[in-house]
């Protein structure tokens, strides 16, 4: 429930005070602590080989300024053409270097791309020339889109968390709570209500079956 909705540790704790099981909210962050990115881990692993079989696999890169403590950092974050969040990566900089980084990481997890569409930053163009990617690169002033409307469940949660104190824990919620949100973001509005359902009650067993395990 912490990481699937907009709730904080003592939220969950008065919700399982409402079903009989008596624990503190410390008790929840060690449980996220230690079984979220268990979770996470496992969903991106169901998905890495369907992901790499796609032909026309279109990449989108773009990053999020955050405060840590009144410090500026940034969340790299690779979006596919479908809208999931594959992977990310907070850094204290925004220049080549960080980005050389980002782009191996993601490309030794998921493959290289066919397209890879980023902003106008100069640090993409510097690093994509350093691993040989340059002519994959596409900018545009809305063909990254994609990547900026997959800001808004981030920023929501960042609201609802009261901002992050440690970029530590900044990376490993962020990629525990895009794995998740993944897993259960069906697109709604691209489907009727029938098959809309059918959809989340799939994404629902499959997660249940997930944490049982």
């Amino acid at each position: 429930m912490y990481v699937r909705f907009l709730l904080s540790l003592r939220n969950v704790e008065d919700l399982l005070h409402e079903r009989g099981i008596e624990i503190s909210h410390e008790t929840v962050r060690f449980w996220w602590n230690r079984f979220g990115p268990m979770f996470a881990a496992e969903i991106r692993r169901n998905r890495v080989s369907r992901m790499r079989s796609y032909s026309n696999w279109q990449w989108h890169l773009d990053e999020v300024f955050v405060k840590i403590n009144g410090e500026t950092h940034y969340l790299w974050r690779a979006v596919d053409h479908e809208g999931e969040v594959l992977e990310s990566y907070v850094t204290k900089r925004r220049d080549r270097k960080a980005a050389l980084k980002f782009l191996k990481k993601s490309m030794k997890r998921y493959g290289n791309p066919e397209v890879i569409v980023t902003d106008k930053l100069r640090s993409y163009g510097a690093a994509m020339t350093v691993i040989g990617n340059a002519p994959k690169q596409e900018t545009g002033r809305w063909l990254n889109n994609r990547a900026e409307n997959s800001h808004l469940p981030f920023r929501r949660r960042e609201r609802a968390m009261l901002r992050f104190r440690q970029m530590r824990c900044l990376q490993k919620f962020a990629a525990v709570h895009y794995s998740v949100h993944n897993h259960f973001n069906q697109e709604r509005h691209l489907y009727n209500r029938d098959n809309f359902k059918l959809n989340q009650t799939a994404a629902l067993a499959e997660w249940r079956q997930l944490c049982s395990g």
